[in-house]
């Protein structure tokens, strides 16, 4: 199981600031309110996926990344210990705080406040493109044409996610219909509209896909918090807000074993060279 250390990251959160705005649908401002909870809660990706960009795609320490939409920096860590200079784009100014903090340690680490589409990062700059958990938030074609022009000639672009299983265990198939019933937007920004598209990042290159497996275990509070992390989990002010927790704690009693539960994903990695489209 691959994610971040919650006694280390207990410490490196008590001076962070936190955001009292609401979650909007704007993809830039939606995660503002529940910038704790991301950085506790959210899952990190598997080693494995790393260990792929090394293998097919000869990653090495030298090459410079930019992580976009790096948020919190999940991702953005694994490549600095690594070894990479990694510039860290990301639009949304209390998680990139977060991630400026998170990742003070790492003098490989370039904080940039920019987007996808509009990174501000030199032409021909980069070898590695990536993005963790955010391409569904990308306008397609903005973002890739930004990508190609910052990439050096032969570069790679490598997306991945985490695709929470949903009908795998009692609990998850519980959790997933909670969500269907309070998510304020949850059908509309599923995983799954960025896998059936993929291939509008990387036209007219080939590219190709590998999957990971991968769990997080939680108490209580780590579910709520899991839960509170999303940006389709109604806020404290919304009016479902009460009820959503009400029915959390019910199926939380009513799956847990010995006092926990357990998220499984599947980790997708697409990666491949991207050139200009014909």
């Amino acid at each position: 199981m691959s994610i971040l250390q919650l006694k280390w990251l207990y410490g490196k959160m008590k001076n962070l600031p936190l955001s009292t705005l609401m979650p909007a649908p704007n993809a830039t401002s939606r995660f503002s309110d529940r910038v704790e909870n991301y950085v506790l809660y959210r899952p990190g990706y598997p080693l494995e996926a790393l260990q792929a960009l090394r293998t097919e795609c000869s990653l090495a320490p030298n090459h410079a990344i930019a992580d976009i939409a790096s948020g919190t920096g999940i991702w953005t860590r694994t490549m600095l210990e690594n070894g990479n200079p990694v510039f860290g784009v990301e639009p949304n100014a209390g998680m990139r705080e977060a991630g400026e903090r998170l990742l003070a340690a790492f003098p490989r680490f370039t904080s940039v406040a920019g987007t996808a589409e509009e990174t501000t990062l030199a032409s021909q700059s980069i070898d590695f493109v990536t993005a963790a958990q955010a391409a569904h938030w990308f306008d397609r074609k903005r973002s890739r044409r930004e990508f190609v022009r910052i990439l050096r000639p032969g570069g790679w672009l490598a997306l991945l996610w985490n695709e929470r299983l949903t009908d795998t265990t009692p609990f998850l198939r519980d959790y997933e219909q909670l969500l269907l019933t309070y998510g304020t937007d949850y059908k509309e920004v599923r995983h799954e509209r960025t896998t059936d598209a993929v291939n509008e990042f990387f036209d007219p290159v080939p590219y190709q896909e590998r999957t990971f497996e991968m769990r997080q275990e939680f108490d209580y509070e780590g579910v709520e918090g899991r839960l509170l992390s999303s940006s389709y989990a109604p806020g404290p002010d919304h009016p479902q807000h009460g009820p959503m927790l009400t029915e959390l704690r019910r199926v939380f009693n009513a799956h847990a074993v010995s006092g926990r539960a357990i998220f499984e994903y599947k980790t997708r990695l697409y990666f491949g060279r991207l050139r200009e489209s014909a």
